[in-house]
Parts: structure tokens; sequence; C-alpha cells
């Protein structure tokens, strides 16, 4: 497997574009269209939000139908707590980009992000659309990517190509995310291609794996929005054989896909609103991979954790008290903790201030792990999470001005 440059439309057959179209008050990108030039399988995951946006309710009926073609997605507003108009405007989204395209508007997704509760301005996007139709090329993924930004500082995307069955396969993917994140499906807006042959369950499988390895493992503010969501679509034109599951080139698709998701998962963390720090945490030993999740989850999210990497204040106790309240049975007195390579904690007593010193050395650093050994058992997991500074509070407390 290769790291390559592009994104969305490094896959064979896919071409996009992203402009200007009157969405956001000052003029930056905020229209984005993916194009397949043949339809195929696409997979889906959405928010489990119960404040629903209207994009995410269409594209869950279209995704019953299980086919995709082309994806228009708009920056500066939501279009969430809209109403019947709400559900009209993304409906007449689909209907006039499948017109242009002569498809069916089942293969056509939605997608909206910004500020929730405004009318979606649907007369920019319709006097839009035919230039953004002329405009799509194999060069635009960067442009589609910097269209779907909203507080983002810059764009994220990522491409990767491996030989599956003697054809050289591409995933590609963008991504926009640095607030409202945290993993409860799917966090961000997230649109993957890829050029393979694949089964829509298989494929289904394979973007749910791959999730909950990386989007579904991060967390910034303990967030979620009303419009998460995470599409793969498929055109099949890499020439490949079918990927089966079991087989080992399902197996090598299933870890680009992976690739893929973490790299744009890392990259919303690092973007994340006031980030200066992003900390792995990883709990080992417990009793079962639920409680392992709880106590991860329970510590990547504690402002009082999050507030002492943004300090670099070495307070382990912070650690250990999220640990405790996590709501699982755990023996404090076989509890180990370790910073990076310091170990801070064992048998549930701290090592003294010599260690102290050292880990005062780490928690200045930009990235390390939080290592919890509960000595339980043999399950495990792991979260990516930030630091909480004073530049987070600034963004969100004049977000919509």
């Amino acid at each position: 497997m290769k790291i390559i440059t592009g994104g969305v439309t490094a896959p064979i057959g896919f071409r996009a574009a992203g402009m200007y179209c009157g969405i956001k008050k000052k003029k930056l990108l905020d229209l984005a269209l993916l194009v397949s030039d043949q339809e195929g399988p696409i997979a889906g995951l959405f928010t489990t939000n119960q404040v629903v946006a209207a994009p995410v309710v269409l594209d869950r009926l279209h995704l019953k139908k299980g086919i995709g073609r082309a994806l228009l997605v708009n920056s500066g507003n939501a279009n969430a707590c809209t109403g019947p108009e709400g559900m009209r405007s993304a409906k007449e989204m689909a209907h006039l980009l499948a017109t242009a395209l002569d498809c069916a508007p089942h293969t056509i997704f939605i997608g909206s992000t910004g500020v929730i509760g405004q009318p979606l301005p649907i007369d920019c996007i319709k006097r839009a659309l035919p230039t953004l139709l002329a405009r799509v090329t194999r060069r635009g993924g960067g442009e589609a990517a910097q269209a779907i930004m909203t507080t983002d500082l810059k764009p994220k995307q990522v491409a990767v190509r491996a030989r599956l069955g003697g054809r050289m396969v591409t995933v590609g993917g963008m991504a926009k995310g640095s607030g409202m994140i945290h993993p409860n499906m799917a966090t961000m807006l997230a649109y993957l291609t890829t050029d393979a042959a694949i089964g829509r369950p298989a494929l289904q499988a394979a973007l749910a794996q791959a999730i909950d390895q990386s989007f579904n493992c991060i967390t910034v503010d303990g967030d979620t929005s009303t419009n998460d969501t995470v599409l793969c679509l498929a055109n099949g034109m890499a020439g490949n054989q079918p990927l089966k599951p079991g087989s080992a080139d399902f197996r090598r698709f299933c870890a680009m896909l992976e690739t893929v998701c973490r790299t744009l998962a890392l990259k919303i963390c690092w973007d994340g609103e006031g980030v200066t720090k992003v900390v792995r945490v990883e709990v080992r030993r417990a009793r079962s991979a639920q409680s392992a999740k709880q106590i991860v989850q329970t510590i990547a999210t504690s402002n009082l954790v999050k507030t002492a990497l943004f300090g670099g204040d070495a307070n382990w106790g912070r650690v250990m008290a999220a640990l405790g309240r996590a709501g699982v049975p755990i023996d404090p007195t076989r509890v180990s903790l370790q910073f990076g390579d310091v170990p801070m904690v064992r048998n549930g007593q701290g090592l003294g201030r010599f260690a102290e010193r050292k880990l005062t050395k780490v928690f200045q650093a930009k990235e390390f792990t939080i290592l919890v050994d509960l000595a339980q058992g043999k399950a495990g997991a792991h979260m990516w999470t930030t630091d909480l500074s004073y530049e987070y509070v600034r963004i969100n407390a004049s977000y919509r001005s």
C-alpha cells in the first residue's frame, strides 16, 4: 500500500469541483460536487443524534437503494431544524443534479454543514449548479475538500493505492470537521471513493470496520452534530475481480480503507478548534472490550484531563480520577499508568517526584500516548483526544458571527 497525492478524485473515474455560490458571508468556497463516471455501490453511516438534518434524512432513504452516482455538499448552512422547507430544499438539490446527470434521484447524495436553524438559500445553489457541473475535473478534489470546510483551518484529503487481484486499486477521501467531534457516528462529514469492484454488502462491512478504528476513536469536545455523515462510493473502474469477504484481497482493501479513514480522523484532531496537542489514550488488559471503551472514552473526554494537556500540567491524578468514575469495576491496586515512555503509576501508587520531573517533559510534547494497564483481562481500546484551550472557547463563543 502506498499513500499518494490526491483525495476523492485519485481513483479512476471520479471528478470534482468546488465554488462560492453565496451561502457563506465571506466569499469562500461553499459548494462542492463529486461525480463518478459510472454509478456503483455506496455504503454509509450517519449521526446517532436524535436531531437530524434534512440531508441526512434524505441520504438514509437513498442509501436503501444502495447505488450512488454523485454527491452535492454545501457548507455555511446545516439545513437542520428547518422543517418541511428544509426537506424540500434537499430533495430539490438531488433532483436538479439527477436531471443534469441523467440519472435517478436516489443515486444523488446531499450533504450540508454549518449553522443550524437557518433556511437553506436554495436559490444560490440552483444558480451555481450549471457552473459547478462545468467545472468538474480529475484535478478538482482539492477544491471540493475546501468547499466543505466550516471552522476548519485547512482542507483534509488523502489517497492510497495498492495492487489487488493484479490490478491497481485506489481509495481516496476528504473530510471536514474541527468542532462537535465525538465518537458517536460519524462525528463529521467524510466522503470516500474507490475504483475497486466490490459488492455493496462487502463495502458496507469494510466501511463499518474502518470507521470503528478511526472516526469512532477521536474526540475533540464531546459533541456530535445533526449532520454527521460518512459515505463511500465504489465504481468498479479499476477492473479487478470483485472483492469477496474473507479473501486476502478483501482484507487488503479493508486495510486501505482504514488507512484513509484513520489519516482523515487524525487530520480532524490536529485541525480541532484551538487544538495544540493530540494524545492517544490506550487501555490494556480490561475485562471486556466494552469496559475498555467506556474507560478510554471517560478519560479522553475529561475536561480536567484535556485542560491539563493544554497547560502542560503533569497532573496524572486527573487520569486516575477519570478512570475511577468511568462506571467500570476495577481494582485500583492493580492499575499502572504510563505517559509516553515514562511509567508514572504502578499498582495504584505514584512513582515519586523523579518520575514527575520526567513526566513534565512528556506533557510539553505535541503528541504522546497515555497508557492505562488494568491487569484484569485481555481486552483493550484506544482513542485520540485533544487538549482544550482558550482558543476553543473563543471560536465557539462567536461561531455564528
